[in-house]
This record gives C-alpha cells, sequence and structure tokens, in this order.
C-alpha cells in the first residue's frame, strides 16, 4: 500500500508542476479529458473505501454516530459531501449496482451519474424482475455517455416506459402521487423585514403551484399592459424581467380581493394604517402601518384607493378620529361602470386595459371624496402612484384625460 501510494503522490506531483501556457491545444484538451476520467476514477477509490469503512464502523474510535461524520472530521469535507460519497460507496457495494460501480471505477461516468442512475433502479417497483432492472440500469450506463445527470435524471424517471411498459403507468401514478404529497408535505415561506424599508422572502411550493404562479406574473408583465415608460427604469434603460416580475408580484398582492381571503377574529387580511389628520393631509408625512412599518402619506393613500388598507386617522391624543370603512372602496359594479366609461387608464397616452387599471378618487378620499363614479377614474398602477405622489402636479382635461409634470 506505501509504495503504491507513493506512485500516487508521485504522478499527480508532476502533473501539479506541468506547465500548461506552452502546451498545444490539443494537449490541453486532452489533458483535461484525462483529468476528468482520473477525477472519476479517484472518486471511486473514495466511495470504496469510505463503503468499507463504513462496513467497519470504523467512526466508533472516536464516537461518531456514522461514518461520514468520522471521514468529514479527518478530511474537512462537509458532512453533506462526506454522507453523499459513503452512501454512494455502499449503494455500488451492492451487486445490484455493480455494472454502475465498474463504469465509475473505468471513469465512464461521473459520480452525480452513478447516483442518479442507482437512484432510478431502486426506485423501480418490487414487482419488477431482476431482468428488467438489468435493462433499466444497461440502459441509463449507455445513455449517460450522451447526458449530463440533470438530464440523466429526468430520463430515469421514465425508465420503465422503456423497458417495461407494461408496468410503467401504473407505477409512474404511483411515484407521482408520492412526489406530490412530499410536496405538499414540505411547503414553506419566510419572510424577513431588512430594515430598509424593503421585504425579503423565499418559498417552496410544488412544482406545479410555482408554474402557475410564475403564468399569473408573466400575464401581469405582458408589454401590451405597459408603456414604453412602464417598461424602463429610472434611467431609461429597459427594466430586467426580474424587476418586471416583482413589479407584478407587488401588483398581484394589492389587487388580490379581500372578500376571498379568510377571517381571523371576525377581520380579513385588512391592514390598519395609523396617521394623524395632518399626517393625512399632508405631502412630508409618513403613516404606520400596523405592523410597524412606515410609509410614506402618499403610498398610504394610493393603497387605500385600492388594496385592504383601512385608514385609522388619530387626533393630538391620539384617539381614533375617523376609522374608514369598505365602502370606501369602488364597488364590483362601479369597478364595471368606470371600465366602460374609460376603457382603460386615463392618463394620457397610456393603453393599459381595464383589467389592470386601479379604481382612484379625482377628490381624495382623505378629503372627503365620494366613492362614485363621478369622482373615480382608472389608473393604471404606474399612473396610480404618480396620482398620489407629491413630487407631480397632476391636471385633469375636458376629455377626461390626466397629465402629470414633474414639480421643480
Amino acid at each position: 500500500m506505501t509504495g503504491l501510494l507513493a506512485r500516487l503522490d508521485g504522478l499527480l506531483d508532476d502533473l501539479a508542476t506541468m506547465t500548461l501556457g506552452g502546451m498545444a491545444d490539443a494537449d490541453v484538451v486532452r489533458l483535461l479529458d484525462a483529468a476528468t476520467v482520473a477525477s472519476s476514477r479517484l472518486t471511486s477509490v473514495q466511495c470504496r473505501t469510505a463503503a468499507e469503512a463504513d462496513r467497519r464502523r470504523l467512526g466508533d474510535s472516536i464516537g461518531a454516530r456514522h461514518t461520514h461524520q468520522w471521514w468529514a472530521r479527518r478530511s474537512n469535507l462537509t458532512r453533506a459531501e462526506a454522507n453523499r460519497l459513503t452512501e454512494l460507496g455502499v449503494a455500488l457495494a451492492d451487486d445490484v449496482h455493480a455494472p454502475t460501480a465498474s463504469a465509475l471505477a473505468a471513469g465512464a461516468i461521473r459520480a452525480e451519474q452513478a447516483r442518479v442512475i442507482v437512484a432510478a433502479v431502486d426506485a423501480l417497483p418490487d414487482r419488477v424482475d431482476a431482468d428488467v432492472r438489468e435493462k433499466a440500469e444497461s440502459m441509463l450506463l449507455d445513455l449517460a455517455a450522451q447526458l449530463d445527470a440533470k438530464d440523466l435524471k429526468q430520463l430515469g424517471k421514465q425508465i420503465l416506459d422503456h423497458v417495461a411498459p407494461e408496468v410503467a403507468e401504473s407505477h409512474e401514478a404511483a411515484a407521482l402521487e408520492a412526489e406530490e404529497a412530499r410536496a405538499f408535505a414540505n411547503v414553506d415561506l419566510t419572510l424577513t423585514d431588512d430594515g430598509e424599508g424593503r421585504c425579503r422572502g423565499t418559498f417552496v411550493v410544488p412544482s406545479h403551484i410555482g408554474k402557475m404562479f410564475k403564468r399569473h406574473l408573466m400575464a401581469l408583465t405582458n408589454p401590451a399592459r405597459h408603456t414604453d415608460a412602464d417598461l424602463k427604469d429610472e434611467t431609461g434603460n429597459w427594466k430586467p424581467l426580474r424587476r418586471r416580475l416583482g413589479e407584478a408580484f407587488i401588483e398581484y398582492i394589492e389587487r388580490y380581493p379581500l372578500d376571498a381571503t379568510s377571517q381571523t377574529a371576525g377581520v380579513n387580511a385588512t391592514v390598519v394604517i395609523t396617521m394623524t389628520l395632518e399626517q393625512l393631509l399632508g405631502d412630508a408625512a409618513v403613516a404606520l402601518l400596523d405592523d410597524g412599518i412606515r410609509l410614506t402619506a402618499g403610498e398610504a393613500r394610493r393603497l387605500a384607493c385600492e388594496a385592504a388598507i383601512i385608514p385609522a386617522v388619530l387626533g393630538s391624543k391620539s384617539q381614533p378620529l375617523d376609522l374608514g370603512r369598505s365602502a370606501r372602496l369602488h364597488s364590483k359594479a362601479q369597478r364595471i361602470a368606470l371600465g366602460l366609461r374609460d376603457g382603460g387608464c386615463t392618463a394620457r397616452g397610456c393603453e393599459t386595459t381595464a383589467s389592470g387599471c386601479h379604481a382612484h378618487h379625482d377628490d381624495p378620499w382623505s378629503k372627503g371624496g365620494a366613492t362614485d363614479l363621478s369622482n373615480g377614474r382608472l389608473l393604471c398602477p404606474h399612473h396610480h402612484r404618480l396620482a398620489h405622489s407629491s413630487r407631480y402636479v397632476t391636471t385633469i382635461h375636458a376629455d377626461n384625460t390626466l397629465t402629470f409634470i414633474l414639480r421643480t
């Protein structure tokens, strides 16, 4: 063993000190290919040796619960990587996977491909005969010469269609049912305020739900719903898709129907904005949401026109002077009537259709404006923000269109 390891070290030393800059292109390609094959072969040695260490329970020498923990401490591998290699080694030690073990040892496949093949064969139903398993493994090994691990994994899910179509359909149905159950059991969502006016989040949902959600957002980002000004950022460049999707997500939340949410203690998903009368009427003011988030008064007024927002107006002693009611919002019938009358966003030059617009009060509700057709108009989300921004002067023209001029 000592002599073998010494020869291996010598070869690796020679490779490490090679000067690559003067090599011909063909030699660089040959070396890269050879190193890739050698890496797979060495990974095979790692897996086989880790499996043997596991069989001998060598981790017991330091009281490790699992072999991969013992190996991770010795090697500074992460526990996850040590575990993946150990599990692969144990699986390849099974005679069922001897062809895959041989292919990895020869450098014909990569470790990740070997994992995929092992998982696909092990996932075959118990009623499948041994010869079917052999056919499946053989076919996947052949395909590994053309496919990477990701594509191989997708094909592995349908391998029964090719080697045993008579049992494939029922097995696929059972496999999908189990996959869906796992997906729903592991749904997750986290939202964290970063203290700089932004909320960051991550979520995990079943694949088909994610595709539905993306389809909804993509519909909202459709350029046909927006003007060029909507699609460009503050510097005049086209907004990247990820920003447009983020803006669509905001619109999606703001316009979600309030009556579709369930109630808790008699109150549905309603946000309360707390502000003094001076803040309500002023431009250079802030408002406070019921969870402590601060907003400009203009943004609060805009949200109150359309979203699930209730303004709680306070007097000098922080006593509620007025608690706005949902009647402040335009009814469904009024929204339909506004759509028929306005046809879409009433900002001059905007082509956003009625379905993509908010209902806006010309005479602000904060100053006693009524929620009726004569005081209402449709504005797209972009122009709705401008209408409530203190940075712009808004003009209503005789043809019922609006224009906005930036204050100087």
